[in-house]
């Protein structure tokens, strides 16, 4: 019966803040879902390059940079609950505005720069999740989390209706306003049915009387403990890697299906429609399952079934439509076996008493390695369109390389 699926057992059985998280986030995944399949289009329309969409890439990424390194002690300093109301506001509402009215590249690397303001809200939000809740079914919880952000695809297709009625300009501008609405929303009804966690409470305590400087300066001793523990740092390559894929796909997929796959662009958001229905698939039928299976074969697998996506993407060109339908296919599969395991990783392999420092060291990690990517892509993508897959093949391989020379480690073999 539906009812005692783990998953639907879970997500009756949330409380608190985990509840309070999971059932507002459709109200960021639906607008956003909406516009991000249109947005490098979009930059083409208003006269960005291909070499500037890396570029505006790697300003965000670089900024991020930044804010991670802050989100740790700024979450402890003034709680999880506050840090992420504000944040939101500036990282998501305003840049949405920002979106909505742009009209050259200048607007696009403000936009990124205050959307990279973000990754305080990502710790922070990490931390409103799960730390009251049940650790034994956090796969489950950040699942949950996941399906949120496939549901909101179904409503991808009405924006490719649109974009083939009035154009993509006046449809996404239309779209990032709604986003604007939306999250706003959600943003406050969040802040107001959460309340702090009870390690938010003693971290508050403990931080009262000392300076966010002074928080900051210990970060070294929180590094030492990272490079002693062979699960975290297998955990930072892993996130690095899927970051930099994952920035990759999103800012040159929808730029290689129309100029050299030659489909309408008013098929593009077609597209995440079909990713949404195979990661629900997964979800409820593999991803319960995932517990009961050693760390390493899901994560192989996953990579294994994400690397075929990107070289089913590269015959698009002389396979046409069928290539594109496989590639999103393979890639929803691979997303859906690794991601909610990779999160997961985040929250059992740290020492929850601090979890926001090392989560806040491991982003600075990944995006301090990882900000170069999204301008190299663009040079390489200005030359040959394909390129950008090429150089996601290749950070596979170093995931794929990694997971195999980390499994054996102690603190894997548990989960």
């Amino acid at each position: 019966m539906p009812s005692r699926h783990p998953l639907v057992q879970t997500l009756v059985g949330m409380k608190g803040n985990t509840r309070a998280c999971v059932f507002t986030e459709p109200l960021w995944s639906v607008p956003f879902n909406l516009y991000v399949p249109y947005a490098s289009l979009y930059m083409l329309a208003l006269g960005v390059t291909t070499e500037g969409i890396g570029l505006v890439a790697s300003f965000g990424m670089a900024g991020q940079i930044v804010f991670s390194f802050l989100s740790g002690a700024i979450t402890d300093k003034y709680g999880r609950r506050w840090t992420t109301f504000v944040v939101d506001l500036v990282s998501w509402s305003i840049p949405c505005l920002l979106w909505a009215f742009a009209q050259d590249f200048r607007w696009f690397v403000a936009a990124a720069l205050l959307n990279a303001v973000n990754r305080i809200a990502q710790n922070s939000w990490g931390c409103l999740l799960v730390e009251d809740g049940d650790r034994s079914v956090i796969v489950h919880i950040y699942t949950w989390v996941y399906v949120s952000g496939v549901v909101a695809a179904f409503f991808a297709p009405l924006a490719g209706l649109f974009v083939g009625r009035y154009d993509v300009v006046p449809t996404v501008r239309v779209l990032y306003l709604i986003a604007f609405a939306l999250m706003t929303l959600k943003f406050l009804l969040l802040f107001l049915i959460s309340k702090e966690t009870e390690h938010g409470k003693l971290r508050l305590r403990e931080t009262r009387t000392t300076s966010l400087p002074k928080l900051l300066s210990g970060y070294g001793g929180v590094l030492g403990q990272i490079l002693r523990s062979p699960g975290t740092v297998l955990t930072g390559i892993l996130m690095l890697c899927m970051s930099v894929v994952s920035t990759l796909n999103g800012s040159f997929w929808a730029i290689f299906a129309v100029e050299r796959a030659g489909i309408d662009a008013s098929w593009v958001g077609y597209f995440p429609l079909v990713r949404a229905l195979v990661m629900l698939l997964v979800f409820f039928t593999a991803v319960p399952r995932i517990r009961a299976l050693r760390f390493r074969r899901p994560m192989l697998g996953g990579i294994l079934v994400f690397a075929a996506s990107q070289a089913l993407l590269l015959s698009a060109p002389s396979l046409g439509l069928p290539a594109l339908v496989g590639n999103v296919v393979l890639e929803a599969l691979g997303i859906a076996m690794v991601n909610p395991l990779l999160d997961s990783m985040q929250v059992v392999l740290v020492d929850p008493k601090e979890r926001a420092r090392i989560i806040s060291i491991l982003h600075v990690a990944v995006l301090a390695l990882g900000s170069p990517f999204g301008w190299i892509a663009g040079k390489l993508a200005a030359t040959d369109g394909r390129m950008p897959f090429f150089l996601n093949l290749a950070l596979l391989g170093v995931a794929f390389v990694a997971t195999i020379a980390f499994s054996r480690a102690r603190s894997l073999e548990r989960m």
